[in-house]
């Protein structure tokens, strides 16, 4: 009763321990186990795990006893363990102690010092992509046409280009803000206004801008976009309130050159710059549309009076001119005589009656 026969198989290892001591490693094979005092017993574990997780690891390590068998890995706190089986990555350790079986399978434990936040390596992409890597990562992804602004505990170190960038997890609070760097517009919509002349009018504009220095558009300014709403919207009232009705309907192109001149200048503060400005709306309240209504309509027939007296005038003023000529030249009064009784017999019967005397002779003459 006292004597035991342990089997272990190929792929197996017995941990033996005496008294609650850790004594050897047992290999595969059969062993005789003596256990006279009860406090004997062998502890079978598989190697198909290359990892040996133990409820007494720290009386195996410690012991000294594991010898070529295993292999032990400590990490620091600043410290992680690329584990590739069979040559293909695993998983990431993070800080602690790991045994490892030897000559089962192959494995490979690559330190790295996390210290820095940032991860780099040459096979980046086969790590991120494996299950259970996001415990001891954070990726961050910026795309085409953006940057991103990296600040580690707070304190900028640098800008991202385009491209996936990886992170330890717990060694610093990283955060990255995007910025996107093409040419954007803003709608800046439904801005109630008063002109110089007590007339309240509602204009909708667009601002073509683009972020031509990250870092200052996102420590300068809380929310850059914002920034450039609100300062679109005081420039538009500064330009609005010193013009009359009538001058901003007839020119709105003036009204955006000097609202642009503005913006170009206060957002250069934060990193923008302004490509373009331009008013897309005036919208006036319906009692005075109804009033510029009349007196548009009020202009046009008045210059379409003007046009008629105009006309009227040229007429008249040939009419006499002819009258004249023809009184200075009795000749070219009679051969007018003569075209008008020309078209008159071509257009109708004509009959001449021919009497006595004066009548006659006139007739005649005229011929």
């Amino acid at each position: 009763m006292y004597l035991k026969r342990i089997k272990i198989r190929s792929f197996e290892k017995g941990l033996l321990f005496r008294d609650r001591e850790f004594k050897k490693i047992l290999d595969h094979g059969g062993h005789w186990c003596v256990d006279i005092t009860g406090k004997t017993r062998v502890d079978i574990v598989t190697m198909r795990d290359p990892w040996l997780v133990h409820d007494d690891l720290d009386l195996i390590v410690t012991s000294g006893l594991l010898g070529s068998d295993a292999e032990v890995i400590e990490l620091a706190d600043s410290e992680r363990g690329l584990v590739w089986l069979e040559n293909r990555f695993e998983k990431i350790l993070g800080p602690g102690r790991y045994v490892l079986w030897q000559g089962f399978k192959e494995v490979q434990v690559e330190r790295i010092d996390a210290s820095g936040v940032k991860f780099n390596h040459i096979k980046i992409r086969a790590i991120i992509e494996s299950e259970g890597c996001g415990h001891e990562l954070v990726t961050h992804r910026v795309e085409e046409n953006m940057v991103g602004i990296l600040f580690i505990d707070g304190d900028l170190r640098e800008v991202l280009g385009p491209g996936c960038h990886v992170f330890w997890r717990k060694t610093g609070d990283v955060k990255v803000l995007l910025v996107d760097t093409r040419q954007t517009i803003l709608d800046v919509g439904g801005q109630d206004i008063m002109t110089r002349d007590k007339v309240s009018l509602r204009l909708n504009g667009l601002v073509t801008y683009k972020v031509i220095d990250p870092v200052k558009a996102v420590t300068e300014v809380e929310h850059f976009q914002q920034s450039l709403y609100r300062e679109t919207q005081l420039a538009l009232r500064a330009v609005v309130g010193t013009k009359d009705l009538e001058l901003l309907l007839a020119d709105k192109d003036v009204l955006a050159v000097k609202v642009r001149d503005i913006l170009t200048d206060r957002a250069s503060a934060f990193g923008l710059t302004i490509i373009g400005f331009g008013i897309k709306d005036i919208i006036l309240p319906g009692d005075m549309k109804e009033l510029l209504n009349r007196v548009v309509e009020s202009q046009k027939a008045a210059e379409a009076n003007l046009i008629t007296r105009r006309e009227e005038t040229a007429a008249m003023r040939s009419q006499a001119n002819t009258a004249k000529i023809l009184d200075n030249n009795p000749t070219l009064m009679r051969l007018r005589e003569l075209e008008l009784l020309e078209k008159v017999a071509a257009s109708s019967k004509l009959n001449v009656v021919c009497g006595e005397g004066a009548l006659t002779s006139t007739v005649l003459k005229l011929i």
